[in-house]
């Protein structure tokens, strides 16, 4: 079975149970500072599972790109990705526990659809623990479905429970579904979570309780459901395969890789899995507008470029050879994610960049940490600020060689510093919630004056590339090829005061997509929303697709002040603003 076979099985059969299909969010969430990259297929959905109505109705599907920065180290192993496509569909209180394993069940063993051998299947649920009790409904309705119960694991809450994102908020049990890899004929007769031949393909999320202030587990009213399975390790399992690196969507850059390196993938697989999947994940983030830096986003891109050029390195590729591979990328998912490939030239000109710029110190900064036996912060420091070794290229180097680190005074180095951080590579804070607060709503609102007002004044082709609000200021990303004049920020920032000063009220409708597209300026993919999208409206000046919370009216918002203006990446322009 293809890719494209898998994505379109996938929907038609959650279309075929009452579900509506959704498009794929952007990999940079937005409006959404507590966390870097969109990690899974629910993060863009939390409002309505909050509790919001969804334009699709209860019942959704949708195949969504992921980045999840906390797996970077376990890349080089035969399932663990950086980039990855998770197959998902969700239910906002409508079907719960039974409906949602029978369907999964459905999908996967019916010759109709996947046909899977229900023998090579296991599964686990929640144990139970002093707050909440053993998840037997799930466990009944497996054994039902002719799962033996020797392949049933009662596993606790660090294992099959997920959530509240924050101290408080929705959680539950789920209910995770693993596939034998291993030879057919050698199925164990019972499943031990251990064994990396029993590759977990799909959770069920079953939002059962909200976790209060006193840390009690209060049922909700409205339950919620929320799956995700992964596409690269089922694609793997239906082709019969126990390493997802031979699937089509690895396979191509792999091969480009055994030419380019003049070496086999058998004989160096660690280092051929982790270049294509980091330059993979590379293109896509940049393809968003991200260009490496040393914070936030672009801090995560340039880590994977890095981390790849030295892997290169060590199967003897010396040149730069980063566009290469992004070539085959775009080759692979062009014609899934066409909005990708009118960026390529974009993509192209960061990847050589950023390798020029590394492979120009590499040399030499590896042979300066070859002297070292001991690793203090100040080395690290040096390596990082005179060779560009991100932090984490330090450590594992050190590890490598089996070498000390002293890891306080490399922490509190670079803390002092503030040049790399931590929390670039595991995301902000664990949640997905997107901080609703009364600030950052009206920072949110400042955000479509903003971009009305640039319109205005630079022109209509002006588009959003990005944005990132939290309750302190707003970060705006637009096109544009050139450093803006002093006297059109003013005129910009006047042109928004002059719209806060008029009190407009800030409306919203939801109408059919085509109706809205008539009213509406968009530069991406239309198909990346429902048939049914919200449009909030501030007078005749502005008006955008989006999912809000807005102010009711732009007199609330307060004085706009822009603070800086830069260059985000090739083309694409940056203004941080707040209100005063």
């Amino acid at each position: 079975m293809t890719a494209q076979e898998l994505r379109q099985k996938y929907l038609e059969f959650f279309k075929s149970k009452g579900h509506t299909i959704i498009p794929s969010a952007s990999l940079v969430p937005e409006n959404d500072p507590t966390t870097l990259f969109t990690t899974a297929g629910m993060h863009p959905l939390v409002p309505y599972i909050m509790g919001e109505k969804h334009p699709g109705g209860k019942r959704v599907t949708n195949v969504q790109k992921c980045v999840r920065t906390t797996d970077i180290d376990e890349v080089g192993d035969a399932t663990h990705h950086t980039f990855f496509e998770m197959l998902g569909n969700w239910s906002f209180g409508d079907y719960f526990k039974k409906d949602s394993i029978e369907m999964s069940f459905e999908f996967l063993t019916s010759s109709e659809w996947m046909g899977l051998d229900k023998n090579r299947l296991a599964v686990s649920v929640f144990e139970g623990d002093e707050n909440v009790f053993f998840d037997d409904e799930s466990f009944e309705k497996w054994k039902e479905l002719g799962i033996s119960e020797n392949k049933i694991a009662k596993l606790p809450k660090k294992n099959n429970w997920w959530g509240p994102a924050g101290e408080t908020g929705p959680c539950g049990p789920d209910t995770e579904i693993f596939y034998w890899v291993g030879e057919p004929d050698k199925v164990p007769e019972s499943f031990a979570d251990d064994n990396d031949q029993w590759v977990e393909i799909w959770n069920n999320v079953f939002m059962q309780f909200e976790k209060n202030k006193e840390g009690k587990f209060v049922p909700l009213a409205k339950k919620n459901v929320d799956t995700g399975m992964g596409m690269e390790r089922i694609l793997s399992a239906l082709n019969g395969f126990d390493d997802n690196y031979k699937t089509e969507l690895f396979w191509p850059i792999i091969e480009k890789i055994e030419e380019l390196s003049g070496k086999k993938y058998e004989d160096c697989k660690k280092e051929f899995r982790i270049i294509s999947d980091h330059i993979k994940a590379a293109t896509f983030v940049i393809s968003e507008g991200i260009a490496p830096s040393n914070t936030d986003q672009g801090y995560v891109v340039r880590r994977l470029i890095r981390r790849t050029i030295r892997y290169g390195k060590m199967i003897g590729i010396e040149n730069n050879f980063t566009k290469e591979i992004a070539k085959v990328v775009f080759e692979i998912y062009g014609e899934v994610y066409p909005e990708i490939i009118s960026v390529k030239e974009i993509v192209f000109i960061e990847l050589e960049k950023e390798e020029n710029k590394f492979r120009q110190t590499l040399e030499k900064g590896l042979k300066e940490f070859n002297k070292l036996t001991l690793i203090t912060g100040k080395d690290a420091f040096n390596l990082y600020q005179s060779y560009g070794f991100p932090l984490e290229m330090t450590e594992e180097l050190a590890k490598e060689k089996n070498f000390s680190v002293d890891k306080k005074d490399f922490e509190d180095e670079f803390k002092k510093h503030q040049n790399l951080s931590r929390t670039a590579s595991a995301g902000k804070f664990k949640g997905g919630l997107a901080d609703s607060g009364e600030e950052t709503v009206k920072l949110h609102t400042a955000a479509h004056l903003l971009l009305a007002a640039l319109r205005e004044v630079l022109g209509e082709e002006i588009y959003q590339k990005g944005s990132n609000i939290t309750a302190e200021r707003l970060r705006f990303d637009f096109n544009y090829p050139e450093k803006l004049t002093a006297e059109q920020l003013k005129q910009v920032e006047d042109l928004v005061n002059r719209k806060i000063e008029e009190k407009i009220e800030v409306e919203m409708v939801e109408m059919p997509k085509n109706e809205a597209l008539e009213k509406v300026k968009v530069s991406f993919d239309s198909s990346k929303y429902g048939d049914v999208v919200k449009v909030y409206s501030i007078g005749d000046f502005s008006a955008e697709l989006c999912g809000g919370p807005h102010a009711g009216n732009t007199g609330e918002l307060g004085h706009f002040k822009i603070k800086k203006e830069e260059s985000s990446s090739a083309g694409i322009r940056r203004i941080k603003a707040i209100l005063e």
